[in-house]
C-alpha cells in the first residue's frame, strides 16, 4: 500500500529531472486434493473367509461364511491447493514449515552477520515472528498465482476484489465476519485495483460498476495478514504488450530497490538506485516514446505490527534523506513508474481508511461515530479497511460518522492518487525483513 510524500517534503528531494515529451499515456494449474484409495488396493473380502467357515459335514446345512468388514478409510490430508485457493495454508505446511522468501546475505561491513553466533541466536529467538511472516507471504503467493492466472479483461474490479479478498482469508483460516477474527489473521488492507493514471488506493466501494479492459494497466496490491504481521506486495497486469517496457522499469527498479536494501543504509541512496534504474526506459504509446518517470511523491515503507504505514520511508527518486534502515525493520520496497508526469494528487471517492496510530481522545458527539469507532477498535484495530470492509459486517448508514471520525483526527482517510489523465502508471512491491544475519525477500516467489 503506497506511502505518499508530504507535500512540503516534495520540494526538498534533489532531482535530476530529464525533459520528456508527454503523451498519452500465472500461477500453475493445481487440483483439489484426491481422498480415498490411493494405493489402488483391492480388498476382496470374500477370498478371506473365517477359518471356521470350511466346508461343512455332509448332511449337514450350509454354514454362511463370515465376511470381514472393510476398514474405514482415513480422507488423505490435501496435498494441493485448489482452484480457487481454498486449502488452508496450514494443512498444506502441517508442521508450520512455511516456506521461506528469498535469504540474500549481507555484504560489505555487515558481511560478517551471516557467520556471527550472536546474531544467530537473536535469529532464532524470532521464531514466531517468522513463523507468521512465512505463513503470510505463503498465503500472498498462492493468491497472487491465481490472480494471475485467471483475472482477464471483462471481470468487474469489485469481482477481482472479492475473488481476491475471499481466497486471502480461507487460506489464512479466518472470515473476519466474527468480531476481533480479522485482526486474528486475514486482509493486511483492502485489495488495491488502481487503473491506468491512477497510481494507488483504489478500491471498489458498492455498487462500483468498473470493468476491466483490455486496454488497461491495472495495479494489484495485496496485503495479509497474521497476528499484526503484513506482507505488502503488490504486481501490474496488462494485456497489450504495448505497455511491456513500462512494467519492465518498475519491476526492474523495484528488485534494484530490494538489492540496495539493508542494515545501515541510507534510504535516500536507495531512492537514488531506484530512480537511475527506472528512468532508463522508454515506451512507446500511440507512436510516441515515453521516458518511464519515477513518481516522486511516492514513496516505499516501513511496516509496524497492525500497522502498514511505519515512520520510516524509501523514496524513489534521489534524495537527501540520511535516515538508515536498522537490524529487525521491516520494509515494503514499491516503486511506482508513470509516462505523464510523475506526480501524483489526490482526488475522487474514498475507499481506503485506517485508525490512526496516535489517535486523539475527542468526546464524540454523533451517536453513529461512536458506535462506528467501537466497531473499527474490535474488528481492524489500526488495520486499513474499506467501506465493502463495513457492509460485510453488516453496517448500514454510516457514512455520517466515519466522515466524523476522519474530521476528528481518529480516522485517516486514503483518497485515489492520480498522474494526469492518459497516462499510465505501474507498481511493483515486496516486502524484506531485515534480520541480524541474513535479509530475507519475504514475499519473494516464482512469478516475480
Amino acid at each position: 500500500m503506497a506511502a505518499q510524500t508530504p507535500t512540503d517534503e516534495l520540494n526538498k528531494l534533489s532531482l535530476n529531472e530529464a525533459a520528456t515529451g508527454n503523451g498519452k499515456t500465472n500461477g500453475p494449474t493445481t487440483a483439489t486434493a484426491t481422498t480415498g484409495n490411493l494405493n489402488g488396493d483391492n480388498d476382496d473380502s470374500d477370498d478371506d473367509a473365517d477359518a471356521d467357515g470350511a466346508a461343512p459335514a455332509a448332511g449337514e446345512g450350509a454354514a454362511k461364511k463370515k465376511k470381514k468388514r472393510k476398514p474405514k478409510k482415513k480422507k488423505k490430508a490435501p496435498t494441493e491447493q485448489s482452484d480457487p485457493p481454498r486449502v488452508l495454508i496450514s494443512q498444506l505446511f502441517p508442521n508450520k514449515a512455511y516456506p521461506k522468501g528469498e535469504e540474500v546475505e549481507y555484504a560489505d561491513e555487515n558481511r560478517y552477520r551471516t557467520t556471527n553466533e550472536e546474531k544467530r541466536y537473536l535469529d532464532n529467538m524470532n521464531a514466531d515472528f517468522l513463523t507468521d511472516y512465512r505463513h503470510a507471504a505463503e498465503a500472498h503467493r498462492q493468491t497472487r498465482q491465481w490472480a494471475k492466472k485467471n483475472i482477464r479483461p471483462g471481470w468487474t474490479l469489485t469481482d477481482i476484489a472479492n475473488g481476491i479478498e475471499d481466497s486471502v482469508r480461507a487460506l489464512v483460516g479466518h472470515q473476519g465476519l466474527e468480531e476481533g477474527d480479522a485482526m486474528v489473521a486475514g486482509m493486511g488492507f483492502p485489495t488495491g485495483l488502481s487503473l491506468n493514471h491512477c497510481a494507488a488506493h483504489f478500491t471498489p466501494n458498492a455498487g462500483n460498476k468498473l470493468v476491466l479492459h483490455e486496454d488497461d494497466v491495472m495495479k494489484v496490491d495485496i496485503g495479509v495478514h497474521v497476528n499484526g504481521n503484513i506482507v505488502d506486495s503488490a504486481f501490474t497486469l496488462a494485456f497489450n504488450p504495448r505497455y511491456d517496457p513500462l512494467l519492465e522499469a518498475v519491476k526492474a527498479a523495484t528488485n534494484e530497490g530490494v538489492k540496495q536494501a539493508g542494515i545501515d543504509v541510507r534510504v535516500g541512496d536507495i531512492g537514488a538506485a531506484i530512480q537511475e534504474v527506472m528512468e532508463s526506459y522508454e515506451v512507446e504509446i500511440n507512436g510516441q516514446t515515453h521516458q518511464v518517470k519515477a513518481i516522486r511523491n511516492l514513496n516505499g515503507h516501513n511496516i509496524l505490527p497492525y500497522s502498514i504505514h511505519g515512520t520510516k520511508s524509501v523514496p524513489i527518486v534521489k534524495s537527501n534523506d540520511q535516515t538508515k534502515m536498522e537490524e529487525g525493520d521491516v520494509f515494503a520496497i514499491e516503486t511506482f513508474g508513470s509516462t505523464g508526469l510523475g506526480v501524483v494528487h489526490e482526488d475522487g471517492e474514498v475507499s481506503h481508511y485506517a485508525k490512526c496510530r496516535d489517535a486523539p481522545k475527542v468526546d464524540l458527539r454523533l451517536s453513529s461515530a461512536k458506535s462506528l469507532l467501537s466497531v473499527i477498535n474490535k474488528n481492524f484495530g489500526t488495520l486499513p479497511f474499506c467501506r465493502r470492509y463495513l457492509d460485510r459486517l453488516g453496517q448500514e448508514k454510516y457514512l455520517l460518522g466515519l466522515n466524523n471520525l476522519v474530521a476528528n483526527g481518529i480516522v485517516e482517510s486514503y483518497p485515489p492518487l492520480w498522474d494526469k489523465k492518459g497516462s499510465y502508471t505501474a507498481q511493483y512491491e515486496h516486502t524484506i525483513l531485515l534480520r541480524p544475519n541474513v535479509k530475507e525477500v519475504i514475499s519473494r516467489g516464482d512469478d516475480f
